[in-house]
């Protein structure tokens, strides 16, 4: 099968290469998935998961890529709740990778029924943004109606998805972003909209929640917006960062089938976008990831046509 594979951590996306690999066989409790759309997360190869196995070995050369969507092609031992023929989305583990191929084993919990009306390209996009928004506002978050969001990189692949998700559960929504990005925030649900080179983020009247997807400095700054028992919640990674009275929540995501299911009949019903910014096949899917100008959304790789 076709496959992208990296082998020097140092290189970085510049390293992939488009090889021929052996077809992957399914495990216990796993799929094998023909993979028809897969997405690729921009500091993946920097993750020890990308390079080690759970148990610390090196996997080197590795196949990259978590998000998926595809038709399962074969079931392992004791596998249940899905069956050949099924069209499915969802994520592999960090740990395994290998979506930018044409076949991918996966473990079944991981995945969940994708509508025969969603496209694959959609389903590969939704999977990881969906399930990062959906854990981060509602799980670690807790967030409800009336309560505001202050959702930092509003109109990107996890941010979008963040504000819709809040506006949809009775929120008030400030994104934020690159100036050259308020109208997209805006038109994904965005009731107010700070650009973080031109305004001052600290004039953003108190919220109950920021949802931070940046860390460092601008983590910090939130920290001192958020009201009284608030909570800051962040995919950057741990900060010092503190609200007063409230919680610091660094996360990530776990695959989680329910929960995949929201997020689908969402698409599947108009209440949620995805942000898709470039589509490419895996033959020019080096080339996508290493793009001369900068794509806003999210770029997908559509493995068959």
């Amino acid at each position: 099968m076709k496959a992208i594979v990296v082998t020097d951590q140092a290189a970085g996306t510049a390293g992939m290469r488009l090889v021929e690999r052996p077809e992957p066989q399914a495990a216990i409790n796993d799929v094998v998935v023909q993979v028809h759309a897969s997405g690729f997360t921009w500091d993946e190869l920097t993750w020890p998961s990308t390079w080690t196995d759970r148990l610390g070995r090196d996997r080197a050369p590795v196949i990259p890529g978590q998000e998926l969507a595809g038709v399962v092609t074969a079931l392992g031992y004791g596998t249940r709740g899905l069956s050949v023929g099924q069209r499915v989305f969802g994520l592999t583990d960090s740990y395994r990778g290998g979506t930018l191929a044409e076949y991918v084993a996966v473990e079944a919990r991981n995945l969940a029924p994708l509508p025969g009306d969603v496209d694959f390209t959609v389903g590969a996009s939704v999977a990881m943004p969906g399930l990062t928004a959906w854990q981060g506002l509602f799980e670690h978050g807790r967030l409800q109606a009336g309560q505001s969001v202050l959702v930092h990189g509003a109109a990107g692949a996890v941010g979008s998805i963040v504000t819709q998700l809040a506006r949809e559960a009775g929120a008030y929504v400030i994104g934020t972003g690159r100036a050259v990005h308020r109208q997209t925030a805006l038109d994904f649900g965005a009731q107010e909209f700070v650009a973080l080179e031109n305004d001052a983020l600290e004039d953003v009247a108190p919220v109950d929640l920021v949802f931070d997807v940046f860390g460092a400095d601008i983590a910090k700054r939130s920290a001192g917006l958020i009201r009284a028992g608030g909570r800051l919640v962040t995919i950057a990674g741990p900060t010092e960062a503190r609200p007063a009275g409230g919680l610091a929540i660094d996360f990530v995501l776990a695959p989680d089938r329910a929960q995949l299911g929201e997020i689908v009949q969402r698409v599947r019903d108009g209440r949620l976008w995805t942000n898709i910014g470039n589509i490419a096949t895996l033959d020019d899917a080096v080339a996508a990831f290493n793009p001369t100008k900068r794509i806003s959304g999210k770029t997908i790789i559509r493995v068959r046509p």
